[in-house]
């Protein structure tokens, strides 16, 4: 099984390559929390877990299905892990396999690609510049090529992380700080004079936590991730987080500008 957490599409693309490759059943961890999250694997099969890192740190929603799921006899299977970060994990796996040891998961091998940013609500973060997005998916597929062999072949005692110059720094303090505080739907607006009513933002949630009714309007119940998928996928940039993204750009994977977007 591969189970997966994706917003603007970095995570999917490579989840689905690995799925693909190891004939295993793709899960999308959003709908598999509308389930009882109770697994029994078949003889041989692979547990991986694919996220994008947020703040420095694994997701909430990630933390939040692995220590609701329960997978029978997990620790005799093979577990890997695969990330996806704009520049760097800090230490997410680590605080990754803290959640997954009480379910008696050991991680064999670990992977992070970096991949094009999409996070841009801080002053110091934009959207990469076209050529860069290229640059970082084709050695991003490169990676994840080779990672797939990796898996397929049970290979053990793999880690391929990059994890900043000051992981604890960054995933311990500032991770800690961000995803406290700055993980909230409270912050995003429509500009209605610009908005065309076509309800892509609620259709690209991965959480459902958009209710379009003219203009989409947020739940404000604790279920969003803060990934922008909304912010990135309106046509027409009708959708912020505050002021600051009025003068930033848009990504998701395969988005238009985006020429050579492997297949």
């Amino acid at each position: 099984m591969v189970f997966y957490f994706s917003g603007t599409g970095n995570t999917r693309w490579a989840a689905e390559q690995i799925a693909a490759a190891t004939g295993e059943k793709l899960l999308f961890i959003p709908e598999e929390l509308n389930t009882a999250c109770e697994y029994t694997l078949s003889a041989g099969e692979r547990i991986g877990f694919c996220f994008p890192i947020h703040g420095w740190q694994p997701p909430h929603i990630v933390r939040e299905f692995i220590r609701r799921m329960t997978i029978s006899g997990a620790a005799s299977h093979y577990a890997y892990v695969l990330c996806t970060c704009g520049d760097s994990t800090g230490l997410a796996v680590t605080m990754l396999e803290k959640e997954l040891a009480p379910k008696g998961i050991s991680l064999q091998s670990r992977q992070s690609l970096v991949m094009p940013e999409s996070y841009v609500c801080l002053p110091f973060m934009y959207t990469d510049k076209p050529e860069r997005e290229r640059e970082k998916i084709k050695q991003a597929q490169q990676d994840l090529d080779a990672f797939v062999k990796v898996v397929v072949n049970r290979q053990t005692d793999f880690s391929r992380l990059t994890l900043g110059l000051t992981p604890w720094t960054f995933s311990h303090i500032i991770g800690a700080y961000f995803n406290r505080y700055m993980i909230t739907d409270k912050k995003f607006t429509t500009d209605s004079d610009v908005c065309i009513h076509c309800g892509r933002c609620a259709k690209e949630c991965p959480v459902g936590d958009i209710v379009f009714e003219d203009i989409p309007r947020w739940k404000h119940d604790g279920r969003c991730t803060s990934c922008l998928s909304c912010y990135h996928h309106c046509p027409v940039h009708a959708i912020n987080y505050g002021r600051i993204t009025r003068q930033r750009g848009q990504y998701y994977f395969g988005h238009p500008e985006q020429t050579s977007c492997p297949n």
